[in-house]
């Protein structure tokens, strides 16, 4: 049924009245927008668009705004938050993508748009292309820069792995640090890849970071961040800036072994070091046990050998200058002939000596007669007996046989005085048959007074005897 017709403008009238059979009533603005609404969503409920972002932009409210593009046309785009938390990716301005959603129309500026239920990169071209752009814009703010890795703890007592607790990752790291050198690993679970993977790795990372180092939980020397080989697509939660920034600041180094040697991911170069495999990150964390031992024996031996050269360089230098030493007999031999000439010397001395008072004793002798020695002989008798005389006069107890006594004290010295004699506690006279032992009186006011001594007379003068 054809619309009806326009009525002539030669019919218009000032006012708008009803024409006869009209039955076409007007519409207002926001039934004809509800009715452009409903058709245009009944018609495109489920579409897939594929464009150019451009106007990208992340509202307060958590709703994304953007545009898709091509050479012709242009297309408005929203997407709800619950959905925004659900990206992949970061969506950027000239990044080509798929959306797939329904149209809609916003009838506050008269215009559709898509209502975005899921966004994917266009093809593996626009990743890398998304990869690209990310990597520069993360390397301008200097988080791959050189100065920012740390050195690996030598030998870290607890080690951190941040991966799939199912896979066969773990148990190669595993398998390899119990090879090596046997350590505490604690082992964060997570998902490697697919929706929420790369909030999950970053929480893990700063979940480590945020242990206290004396809690019950030991807190990592070191963190290997590690997931197995795939496709660009499987590998890309660790291209997301939210993975990358946490790594890189991470106040714990990190090991990077994400796919095989030949993936490459933006979590590589923002660890402290990337490793090919994670077999070889575990090889990276740890030494050899076996190789530590043997560099500590071998340290050992080059110790014992430090202490030993000092010895051995001083016996071979004691060796050295004992052979430029002279031989005993060499410095022992002027000693020993100037032994032997004083002995010789000696000798002759001593015949020399002899030979000289033998002449003069013979001498002597000549001059001796036996009427001069006779006359010696007899006055060296006479002076003899005239001590022997002088002796018996002076003797103290000779005069006892003609009835004196002799007092001597306490110490056996004979006392010449009354008044020594008065200060001994006991005293002993002698006569000429014995001893008698006495005390002394005390002083006192009856003791009757005692009458000085009579002065002996002098012995006559001995005349010489000789």
């Amino acid at each position: 049924m054809s619309p009806p017709p326009f009525p002539d403008e030669t019919s218009a009238g000032l006012v708008a009245k009803d024409s006869a059979g009209d039955n076409a009533a007007p519409l207002s603005v926001s039934e004809i927008s509800a009715l452009l609404k409903r058709t245009v969503e009944d018609r495109f409920g489920f579409v897939r668009v594929r464009g150019e972002l451009s106007g990208v932009k992340l509202a307060g409210s958590g709703h994304l705004y953007c545009a898709l593009k091509d050479e012709g046309a242009r297309l408005d785009g929203v997407m709800w938050r619950g959905t925004v938390q659900r990206l992949n990716f970061r969506p950027e301005d000239g990044l080509e993508v798929i959306a797939t959603g329904k149209l809609t129309t916003y009838p506050g500026r008269s215009n559709y748009q898509i209502v975005i239920e899921r966004m994917e990169v266009a093809g593996e071209g626009a990743l890398l292309a998304l990869l690209a752009k990310t990597k520069a814009r993360l390397e301008a703010e200097g988080l791959f820069a050189a100065d920012r890795k740390r050195r690996l703890p030598f030998l870290p007592r607890t080690i951190g792995v941040i991966t799939s607790p199912t896979g066969a990752v773990i148990r190669d790291i595993l398998h390899r640090l119990a090879d090596r050198f046997p350590s505490h690993v604690l082992v964060w679970p997570v998902l490697v890849q697919g929706q929420g993977a790369a909030q999950q790795v970053a929480a893990a990372v700063r979940g480590f970071a945020s242990l206290p180092e004396a809690g019950p939980v030991p807190r990592p020397d070191l963190l290997i961040v590690a997931r197995g080989g795939g496709s660009i697509e499987d590998l890309w939660a660790f291209n997301e800036e939210i993975v990358v920034r946490a790594v890189a600041e991470s106040q714990i180094p990190v090991i990077s072994a994400v796919g095989h040697e030949t993936d490459t991911t933006l979590v590589d170069f923002a660890a402290d070091l990337r490793a090919p495999t994670p077999t070889a990150a575990a090889e990276l964390a740890v030494p050899v046990r076996e190789d530590l031992l043997n560099q500590l024996a071998e340290l050992a031996l080059r110790q014992r050998r430090a202490v030993l050269r000092p010895l051995q360089l001083g016996r071979e230098r004691l060796a050295a200058r004992a052979e430029r030493l002279p031989r005993p007999e060499a410095l022992l031999s002027p000693q020993a002939q100037r032994l032997d000439e004083l002995g010789e010397r000696l000798r002759r001395g001593l015949v020399d000596r002899t030979a000289a008072a033998s002449a003069q004793l013979q001498r002597t002798g000549a001059r001796l007669s036996l009427p001069l020695l006779s006359s010696r002989l007899h006055r060296a008798q006479e002076r003899l007996g005239g001590l022997v005389r002088l002796h018996a006069s002076l003797d103290p107890d000779r005069v006892l046989q003609r009835g004196y006594v002799r007092v001597t004290g306490a110490d056996g010295r004979t006392l010449t005085s009354c008044a020594a004699a008065g200060a001994q506690s006991a005293l002993s006279l002698h006569f000429r048959d014995g001893e008698l032992a006495v005390v002394p009186a005390g002083a006192g006011p009856s003791a009757p007074t005692r009458a000085p001594a009579r002065p002996k007379p002098a012995p006559p003068e001995q005349g010489k005897l000789l």
